[in-house]
Order: structure tokens, then C-alpha cells, then sequence
């Protein structure tokens, strides 16, 4: 009889119509999930792993200096005033 790890919660859930599964509440709860939240879903040796995944927004990351000159270079690109990489990379003499 196999053992079962009490730290990772098990249960059996079925796929639905649209291949949508429910989480089990108990392992819902002990990862601490919510809705909306999203999950990685892999194949790992023959087993299906599903890894809670938090999205981050670009403006949560950068400063607001840093934002402003990637809008600044995103308007470069749309103008059209862009140069090759090997451009740059000559420049700066590499």
C-alpha cells in the first residue's frame, strides 16, 4: 500500500467536459490559492504538475525613470529612428 505525505494533501478530482478540472478545496486551501489566480500546468514523468504562477505587471517592476525611457524607446521604434543591434554594438566598440 503506497504511502501518502501528509504535508501534500491529496484527492481525486474528474475532467470536466471542456477538460477543466476542479482543484480539491483542501489542496486549494494549502496552497493558499484564490480566484483568478494561475496555475503552470506540465507534464513531469508521465504525471500531470500543476505550480501556482503570480503575474507581474511591467509598471510594478520599473521606476518611473525606467518607465518613462522605455516609453521614450518605444516611440523611437514607431518613428521609425532605430538602429541594427551591430550598429550599437560598433558604437560602443565592442
Amino acid at each position: 500500500m503506497p504511502v501518502r505525505n501528509s504535508a501534500r494533501p491529496a484527492a481525486v478530482s474528474r475532467i470536466g467536459q471542456r477538460r477543466q478540472v476542479v482543484i480539491p478545496k483542501r489542496v486549494f486551501d494549502a496552497l493558499q490559492l484564490q480566484e483568478g489566480d494561475f496555475v503552470e500546468v506540465t507534464v513531469e514523468r508521465g504525471r500531470l504538475a500543476m505550480q501556482p504562477k503570480r503575474l507581474v505587471d511591467v509598471s510594478d517592476v520599473l521606476t518611473k525613470s525606467e518607465a518613462a525611457k522605455v516609453r521614450q524607446g518605444e516611440g523611437q521604434l514607431k518613428a521609425g529612428r532605430s538602429k541594427p543591434w551591430r550598429a550599437v554594438k560598433h558604437d560602443l566598440g565592442r
